[in-house]
């Protein structure tokens, strides 16, 4: 019943947005829901005042894997945290606006609901010197310091190469999992 409640949803939403549902009906995009912004804390602020929200355990292990990081010399900071979905759907709304058809902004942008972003738990992480919309973050020192050691604080890469969901590889994508009880 949970699913169908969800799929109803995500229909909805790619209605309100003028998309068929059809466009992502042959894979297996799981659903978030959408945390309650209020139960986030700010896990990052940059020097321009943009503030990045996180649960307050994911950002706990993000303060503590930014900290090991630096530790070893490697320098990370976020580009993206939680995301509502009606920020989610703005960004779809911005792709139409430019001409992208669905099936293609769909390869590196979740459907509303299908964003691990909702939760609060995922993050877009990226170092000095390197450009925040290219594949290039997965050739970086950082990158590799990452895929040693996110795991020690509960990170994990979300979209590899040939990902079960048909996006992009994309290393600069993490999501918090608490360790199991």
């Amino acid at each position: 019943m949970f699913a169908v409640e969800n799929a109803k949803q995500i229909k909805q939403w790619l209605e309100q947005l003028g998309i068929d549902s059809e466009v992502i009906a042959h894979r297996t995009l799981p659903f978030f829901p959408e945390v309650d912004s209020a139960s986030l804390v700010t896990a990052e602020t940059h020097a321009e005042g943009r503030t990045f929200l996180l649960t307050p355990e994911a950002a706990a292990a993000w303060w503590k894997l930014r900290e090991s990081a630096k530790a070893a010399g490697i320098d990370l900071y976020l580009v993206s945290a939680w995301r509502s979905v009606e920020y989610q759907m703005a960004l779809i709304r911005k792709k139409q606006q430019l001409g992208i058809p669905p099936a293609a902004f769909f390869s590196y942008l979740a459907p509303p609901g299908c964003s691990e972003h909702h939760t609060g738990c995922a993050v877009d992480i990226n170092t000095p010197d390197c450009d925040e919309v290219s594949g290039v973050f997965g050739e970086t020192p950082a990158f590799e310091w990452l895929r040693q050691h996110a795991g020690e604080f509960g990170f994990v890469m979300s979209f590899p190469l040939n990902n079960p969901w048909g996006f992009i590889y994309e290393p600069w994508h993490w999501c918090w999992h608490p360790a199991p009880q």
